[in-house]
């Protein structure tokens, strides 16, 4: 992907050059339908409106909706479900993953539709429809229905995280070693370092920032939600095309007062959590659970409180690669002392090609699972 972008603080011209993923093929791509998403999320033309909307807070959040799925257990279920998912145009808020004694699953899914028509019969009919049908025989029953209370109750976890555990996945800082205990470990050919340049020479208003770092999916995303958080927006900016896995990039940042970032700190700051967030947007652990083998997945939350997207489709497309079933799986938040986490827990089942107790291949698994996430 190629992107060019400027503003002049009041309107914003964004051009982006796209492909397809290679492990996203299975899915279809409506353009007229991400076309009108895109639409939708945009301010409208008007001015005045746009900032009166935002003033008086009346953007409201999607409603959140209760999908119940009971099916026969198989191989690869759960991300056939979140395939569908995918493809409908949801988005998995919260999940609660149950397997039973008698080889069936029930999954309660907390979703929101970019269609935004779940409140009407018929995308409710259709989509318990199509679901049922693709899996005919075994598929048990479908419901789905706003979601009441029980959607904030998901956001704990029926268990809590070991301290241990919680210590390796949330404590690890950017160092100078390769990497920083499973949660950070890297592949072999997954990238030493990031480079950052400062020039705050060049433009009397903005401060330049040169960045190359190994290309991966979702690192536009990592960049501007990292400024975000730090209060900090790009006038312009230039992604060039991916040379031998690597991307460079000229990003021209401002402060909210419009001024270039002058202040040390800050910019010490702000440059470290960007190299931090490049190197390891996300965590991947391998630990036990009592007898069980358990799989971690974290990734910080935005300020506004959205979560990283597509992570579960991609944790879960991982194992089914891999041959590894999923006994429950949950998704739920936790917080550290500076930042909040959206973390995604899977009890594993047994695989004779990936011995579970194996500490080898628990980090053939990690680093299978990092790759996928990362799209490398």
């Amino acid at each position: 992907m190629m992107s060019d972008f400027q503003t002049d603080g009041k309107w914003c011209y964004i051009v982006l050059w796209v492909v397809q993923l290679q492990h996203s093929k299975f899915l279809r791509l409506d353009w007229d339908s991400l076309k009108n998403r895109l639409l939708s999320v945009s301010p409208p033309c008007l001015i005045p409106l746009y900032h009166d909307q935002k003033l008086n807070g009346s953007s409201t959040s999607p409603s959140v909706y209760l999908l119940k799925f009971c099916c026969v257990d198989r191989k690869g279920l759960l991300h056939d479900v979140t395939e569908l998912l995918t493809e409908l145009e949801f988005t998995i808020q919260r999940l609660k993953v149950m397997t039973t004694p008698d080889g069936k699953v029930v999954d309660l899914f907390f979703i929101t539709d970019g269609r935004e028509l779940l409140h009407t019969k018929k995308r409710r009919d259709d989509t318990c429809g199509y679901l049922c049908d693709v899996f005919r025989e075994y598929c048990i029953g479908c419901e789905l229905q706003l979601a009441g209370p029980e959607c904030d109750n998901q956001r704990n976890f029926s268990s809590l995280l070991n301290l241990a555990v919680a210590e390796e996945l949330f404590s690890c800082e950017l160092s100078g070693k390769e990497s920083c205990m499973q949660a950070l470990r890297t592949a072999t050919t997954s990238p030493e370092k990031a480079i950052v340049t400062v020039d705050n020479l060049l433009s009397p208003a903005h401060t330049l920032l040169q960045i190359q770092c190994v290309d991966q999916k979702g690192l536009f995303y990592d960049i501007l939600r990292t400024s975000k958080d730090l209060n900090i927006q790009v006038a312009y900016g230039r992604f060039s095309s991916s040379i031998k896995g690597y991307r460079n990039m000229d990003l021209f940042f401002q402060q909210r007062d419009g001024k270039k970032i002058l202040d040390p700190k800050l910019l010490e700051s702000f440059c470290s959590r960007l190299k931090e967030e490049m190197l390891h947007p996300l965590r991947v652990i391998i630990t036990n659970r009592g007898p069980d083998t358990e799989l971690l997945v974290a990734n910080p939350v935005e300020l506004c409180g959205k979560g990283r997207p597509r992570v579960f489709y991609d944790v879960t497309l991982a194992l089914k690669k891999l041959g590894i079933c999923i006994f429950s799986a949950e998704i739920g938040r936790h917080s550290t002392q500076d930042r909040q986490w959206e973390v995604y827990r899977f009890l594993l089942v047994e695989n004779g090609e990936f011995p579970l107790t194996s500490g080898h291949a628990r980090n053939q698994m990690a680093d299978r699972i990092r790759r996928t996430l990362m799209d490398w």
